[in-house]
């Protein structure tokens, strides 16, 4: 660790680093320091609203239109689904796991009020008519989400996002910070098995057969980590542009990964 610690020092490109003591109960080496760019944080509110709002319009997209692409068959929401994890290798990666823990929460919370609102407003008795022009029939054709689906939904967006996070920091301090294109896909792998596998299970396991299932589910994972890897240079891009303007260049050597821990062990 302390080697670690030695090269990243070294590197004239990380500087100025902040030195931090850990707290009490926490070690790391004999000094006990973590060290991190000062951030400025000029952009991190766009890039957090930019993540909401693909999370949500990729939700009511799902629920609209089933898609052929090719040889997929998916929902809509899956052609942008995959830019929120773009944008959470961009948060881990520049901002560090903290933040996009607290992002990803963010995000949760987000799509509980959209599932919550939607069924509230679906509950309601409609206007004469709007009923008349529109109905309750073509109002939960596309809005409709059964609970079972929207259950799903959130638990695999949650846990599929942590796992990216987690796998995307300690990736970064195991290399050092270099080759950042096998961290965004590595994490993407994981966090998207984690994602596809937990919502097909849990949104359709019993109400069709295992071939069926396998099909929804390979379909969504091989187009899912297509996206994120064809769209590499694009994270490289945006990466380089935020570490530059925000001074910031996040490693998580001593983090607390528990996704229930809304504080930072590098800000206590």
């Amino acid at each position: 660790m302390n080697a670690i610690r030695d090269s990243f020092r070294s590197r004239r490109s990380w500087e100025p680093f902040r030195k931090e003591p850990l707290a009490a109960g926490q070690t790391m080496g004999a000094e006990g320091y973590t060290f991190a760019r000062m951030p400025t944080r000029r952009y991190l509110d766009f890039v957090i609203g930019l993540f909401v709002a693909v999370l949500l319009i990729s939700n009511l997209a799902s629920s609209a239109k089933i898609v052929v692409v090719g040889p997929f068959t998916f929902d809509g929401g899956t052609l942008l689904f995959p830019i929120s994890y773009l944008f959470g290798d961009i948060l881990t990666e520049v901002y560090g796991y903290a933040v996009a823990r607290r992002v990803i929460w963010t995000g949760f919370f987000a799509a509980v009020l959209f599932s919550g609102v939607i069924a509230l407003v679906g509950a309601l008795p409609g206007e004469a008519e709007w009923s008349a022009q529109v109905g309750m029939e073509a109002y939960n054709a596309v809005l409709g989400s059964t609970p079972r689906i929207v259950l799903a939904s959130l638990i695999a967006y949650w846990c599929g996002s942590f796992v990216n996070a987690f796998v995307m920091a300690r990736l970064k301090v195991l290399t050092q910070g270099r080759w950042l294109w096998t961290r965004t896909i590595s994490s993407t792998i994981a966090g998207e098995f984690v994602d596809t596998g937990l919502f097909v299970l849990i949104a359709f396991f019993g109400t069709m057969s295992n071939a069926v299932l396998w099909e929804i589910a390979s379909s969504n994972y091989i187009f899912k980590v297509g996206v994120e890897a064809l769209l590499t240079p694009l994270t490289y891009s945006v990466v380089g542009w935020l570490k530059r303007r925000e001074q910031s260049d996040a490693y998580d050597i001593v983090e607390d990964f528990n996704p229930f821990r809304l504080s930072s062990a590098q800000s206590r």
